[in-house]
C-alpha cells in the first residue's frame, strides 16, 4: 500500500474516532509503522478530526523527524509497544470516556482490567493491562509498557486512556472501539451481578480463533 494511501487512512480513521466522540479536542494520537522501519505519526496538539495527510510527521527508523509537523509527545509510548509487539504495525491511543473511567475504579485487576463480557472483546482486544499513572509524554511510561513484555496488545493508562496495537491500522482502531464499548458495558452493569462468559466459553473462543490470553482470565469483579 502506498504511503499516500496510508496517510489518507490515518486521517480517515482519525476523523471517524473524533466525530463519534471517542477522543475530544486535540487528544489522542495514531502511528503507523512503514516497510522501511520508519513511521507516520499524528502531530502534537492536533485534533484527530482535522488531520492533514501532508502534515503527518514522518519519522525514520531511529525515530528522528524527517518530514511533516512535530510528532505527538507520546512517542515513548508508541516506541515501547512497537519494540515489544513485533507484529504491531499500527497503534491507536485515545482519551475515550468509559475506558478512562474504568482505570479509576478500585477493584480493577491490573493484569486483566475487564472481565470476559463479550466474544468480540476477547477476539479483538484480548485481555487488557493497566499501567500506573504517568504524566502525558513521560518517558518512564515506556518502561512500564516494556515491563508487560509484549503480552498485551491493549493497555489502559491510569487516568489517561487506552493504547492499542494492531497488525493493521483498521485492526488497531476496531480493537480500541471494542475496548471502549466493553468498558461502557462494565460501567453499566457494575454492581448488578452480570453473567460473564464462562471459562468453558472463553476456552472455546481460544481454541476456535487461536487467541492468546493470559491465565488470569477468571475475574472476581
Amino acid at each position: 500500500m502506498s504511503e499516500a494511501k496510508l496517510r489518507e487512512d490515518i486521517c480517515r480513521f482519525g476523523r471517524s474516532l473524533f466525530e463519534r466522540g471517542l477522543t475530544p479536542g486535540s487528544s489522542g494520537n495514531i502511528s503507523l509503522r512503514l516497510d522501511d522501519g520508519g513511521w507516520l505519526v499524528t502531530p502534537t496538539n492536533a485534533s484527530l478530526g482535522f488531520l492533514d495527510p501532508a502534515r503527518l510527521a514522518r519519522l525514520d527508523a531511529q525515530g528522528r523527524l524527517v518530514a511533516g509537523d512535530a510528532p505527538t509527545k507520546e512517542i515513548p509510548l508508541h516506541t515501547a509497544l512497537y519494540e515489544t509487539r513485533a507484529a504491531a504495525r499500527a497503534i491507536v491511543h485515545l482519551h475515550s470516556t468509559h475506558a478512562v473511567a474504568v482505570t479509576m475504579l478500585p477493584e480493577i485487576d491490573p493484569k486483566s482490567v475487564l472481565p470476559p463480557m463479550t466474544p468480540y472483546y476477547l477476539m479483538r482486544a484480548g485481555q487488557t493491562a493497566l499501567v500506573p499513572y504517568f504524566r502525558p509524554g513521560d518517558p518512564a511510561v515506556a518502561d512500564a509498557i516494556k515491563g508487560l513484555a509484549g503480552r498485551y496488545s491493549s493497555v489502559l493508562l491510569a487516568n489517561h486512556g487506552p493504547v492499542v496495537a494492531g497488525e493493521t491500522l483498521e485492526a488497531a482502531v476496531f480493537a480500541t472501539e471494542e475496548l471502549e464499548e466493553t468498558a461502557k458495558l462494565y460501567l453499566l452493569l457494575r454492581g448488578l451481578n452480570p453473567r460473564y462468559l464462562s471459562p468453558e466459553q472463553v476456552s472455546d473462543l481460544v481454541r476456535t480463533f487461536g487467541l492468546s490470553l493470559q491465565e488470569h482470565s477468571a475475574h472476581d469483579h
